[in-house]
């Protein structure tokens, strides 16, 4: 485990304790509010982001980690003699990645390995968490590695949203579909496919989305989840009907539970809620 370094962006939306826990490097991406620039996670929490966004009629604006940023890193462990293995989020979204690639090509000595995860927030937070705990069981680096492009295609991201007004402040949708939409109490599933954002079903009513997400998870991966990575996630809002419905219908191991940060939430607002889950 000391010889290889976890490092991810600010997307994956993983919790301090596991941060810490595995020593996974997170580097932040910046958010732009009303014109002044924020660093994701250090001079901005979420609980402050959440409040922002719903006091604010403009969305904020998420800026890519710099190529400087990740150069910096990389030579950091680079000089301790460190082999890293970067786990960034979806290229075809965010150019973050890229900045990565760039970096890593302009540093010629070392060991770094990019690994572009195609999913977004705690879908990437899946892969992350089971590349570091291979880490610290000692696996190599190559191991990691195809362990990631194994399971990449297991991840499974689902989330729904409160209201479907940041969908139309983000020309998303229309102003008179999201008008509509809400007095019937529409919540679109979204998903992530091919790494990019795709609506799959709409419903009505929380009850509706939570029972459509449950039958989508039961669908892909049956009802035994005790081998899987699940984590739940969600902005200012409770997820004890999910959760609830979850453990009623599948049986698990456990469930991570963290709250969504930038990526998500400036565009579907804090009061979204979603599962991620894929192959250990």
């Amino acid at each position: 485990m000391d010889n290889i370094k976890i490092i991810c962006d600010s997307l994956s939306d993983i919790p301090m304790q596991l941060i810490e826990k595995y020593d996974i490097e997170v580097v932040p991406l910046s958010i732009m509010f009303n014109e002044k620039e924020y660093i994701d996670g250090i001079d901005l929490t979420k609980v402050e982001f959440y409040k922002m966004l719903r006091e604010n009629d403009k969305l904020p604006k998420t800026s890519q980690v710099t190529y400087m940023a990740f150069k910096n890193i990389f030579e950091k462990y680079i000089s301790q003699n460190r082999q890293i293995i970067y786990i960034g989020g979806s290229s075809k979204t965010s150019g973050t990645y890229q900045s990565a690639v760039m970096a890593k090509n302009d540093i010629k000595q070392g060991s770094i390995n990019t690994f572009d995860s195609l999913s977004l927030s705690i879908g990437i937070g899946c892969m992350v968490l089971i590349a570091a705990k291979l880490a610290k069981e000692g696996k190599k680096v190559e191991e990691i590695l195809n362990h990631l492009e194994n399971l990449r295609s297991s991840v499974s991201l689902l989330f729904t949203v409160e209201t479907l007004d940041y969908l139309q402040k983000g020309g998303r949708i229309s102003l008179a579909k999201a008008t509509i939409g809400n007095m019937l109490n529409i919540k679109p599933i979204l998903c992530l496919e091919d790494g990019l954002i795709k609506p799959i079903f709409q419903v009505r009513g929380k009850k509706q989305a939570i029972n459509k997400i449950v039958d989508i998870i039961k669908e892909q991966y049956g009802e035994d989840l005790s081998n899987k990575q699940v984590i739940v996630g969600c902005g200012d809002i409770d997820l004890e009907a999910l959760k609830k419905k979850l453990n009623e219908e599948f049986k698990l191991e456990e469930i991570l539970e963290v709250n969504l940060g930038s990526c998500i939430c400036a565009h579907t607002g804090p009061g979204v809620f979603g599962i991620a889950c894929c192959d250990k």
